[in-house]
């Protein structure tokens, strides 16, 4: 338990309910706070602060070890807090799918220090806590049978254990793995990669990446619009049973 979030709000005479109230939030966001793992997205952080009259970084310690890029914090909390979400991958592995060595080599090739490699490897592999947990969301990935048959890295190694990787989060049961095949048609999936989460509270937003920035969306009419192409992607996309049979073919042709 986050003793140090307990304490706080205790002492400032708050409970889950109230102090929810004051953030427009449900309760069971708020209670979640206490538990390890969970921190409040970073728009109601400086507020809980606030009104506990605490520091944020001596209610959630763990915010001060974070190695993922500060652009991409926002989207790292919403994914701890999300009950449902659903994945579209185009070209890559979707991270929170990812063994340690693909996810090493989709950093290769750029500027990055191995310092700054190995931050971004470790903060990508603990968002992968958030499926091992209690009460972990539910994950639906589709991903474009492209994934399955471009090679990254140096060597068909990887890719025969990051398939086998995949197929063992297949089996988990809250997640579930779809593959749009090579043989379909031209798909809404073909516009890019997108993630859409929905919240406890009822909220639902989406992260959408891009080839300078990744943007988070929460307009209506945006969330619409990828509410559309998920169900037409989905629509294109092959059954659990037929899923997993591709992926041990693809598997197989690694090895």
């Amino acid at each position: 338990m986050n003793h140090a979030f307990i304490k706080a709000i205790t002492e400032a005479g708050y409970t889950a309910e109230s102090l929810a109230g004051k953030l427009g939030l449900h309760p069971k966001t708020v209670a979640r706070w206490a538990n390890p793992g969970h921190i409040p997205q970073s728009r109601h952080r400086a507020t809980v602060a606030e009104l506990l009259e605490r520091d944020v970084d001596a209610l959630w310690p763990d915010i001060v070890k974070r190695r993922e890029p500060v652009w991409f914090r926002p989207w790292v909390d919403i994914e701890r807090e999300a009950t449902t979400l659903r994945a579209f991958e185009l070209a890559w592995v979707p991270g929170l799918l990812q063994t340690e060595a693909y996810a090493r080599a989709t950093l290769t090739g750029g500027t990055l220090t191995a310092e700054m490699m190995d931050d971004l490897t470790d903060a990508r592999l603990s968002r992968q806590a958030i499926l091992h947990r209690e009460r972990s969301p539910l994950l639906v990935a589709v991903l474009d049978e492209g994934v399955l048959r471009r090679r990254v890295g140096g060597s068909r190694a990887l890719m025969a254990a990051q398939l086998g990787h995949l197929l063992a989060c297949a089996e988990l049961p809250n997640v579930q793995l779809h593959i749009v095949p090579a043989d379909a048609p031209s798909y809404p999936g073909l516009d890019g990669p997108f993630v859409l989460a929905d919240l406890a509270e009822g909220a639902r937003v989406a992260h959408v990446d891009g080839p300078a920035q990744a943007q988070i969306l929460d307009r209506p009419s945006d969330l619409v619009n990828l509410e559309r192409r998920w169900e037409r992607i989905r629509g294109e996309a092959l059954p659990r049973g037929r899923t997993l049979d591709l992926l041990r073919e693809a598997a197989a042709s690694w090895t």
